[in-house]
């Protein structure tokens, strides 16, 4: 490593952490004013998007104008407000994606908070997807997961013969979290024996244009 590739190493990395002060001091600020108002503040704030795909077709320009936000919130009391108005899973068409993020962090490959991520994909059948969604939504609302920090959403992809449930995390070169968040995961939804969990870096994705094929992990 050179001298000038160090540098700019460092800087992120001084940059990384003073966001990620900056971060904490909002949602301090954002709880205490939560609690005055006899609210339930979560330790994060999280958006609901939804994409409604155009079969065939992913450019990085079309996929972006089909993401549209639902809403958003940051208590207990503003999450159960927005889920009950959310459209169960079994009511979606197909193909739709149905996403829900930390705020800050756009469901995208190419977002700064992902780019160097992945995600760990589960393969359901449809009638039970809507049930394996809501524990995962609840678990990542609740911060439920170990390793939640390294996680930046979730999204569920409906699909015509199967729906997909996604966990997206910020380092995808990190085995020792990526194997473990894996397991957390598994124990969490209490998977039945034999589902298999796929793993696949968003820089793969980014070169064959694909979210769910050519995974590189299975387990």
């Amino acid at each position: 490593m050179d001298a000038s590739t160090e540098k700019r190493g460092e800087t992120d990395k001084n940059t990384n952490s003073y966001q990620s002060e900056y971060d904490s001091s909002e949602d301090r600020e954002r709880q205490s004013r939560e609690l005055k108002a006899g609210l339930h503040p979560l330790k994060n704030k999280f958006v609901f998007w939804y994409t409604r795909r155009t079969p065939g077709v992913r450019t990085q320009t079309s996929y972006e104008d089909n993401i549209k936000q639902l809403m958003d919130f940051s208590s207990v009391e503003g999450f159960w407000v927005c889920y009950c108005h959310l459209a169960r899973p079994s009511s979606l068409p197909s193909p739709t994606d149905l996403h829900l993020f930390k705020q800050g962090i756009r469901p995208l490959w190419e977002d700064s908070a992902n780019c160097n991520g992945g995600k760990w994909i589960i393969r359901f059948k449809k009638a039970v997807s809507g049930r394996f969604w809501e524990d995962l939504v609840l678990a990542l609302v609740g911060d439920q997961l170990d390793y939640s920090d390294n996680i930046c959403g979730i999204v569920l992809s409906i699909r015509f013969n199967e729906d997909i449930l996604s966990v997206w995390n910020r380092n995808a070169s990190d085995n020792q979290v990526v194997m473990a968040l894996r397991d957390n995961i598994k124990r969490h939804l209490k998977l039945p024996h034999g589902y298999v969990m796929e793993y696949k870096p968003h820089d793969a994705s980014l070169r064959d244009n694909s979210s769910y094929r050519n995974t590189w992990l299975r387990g």
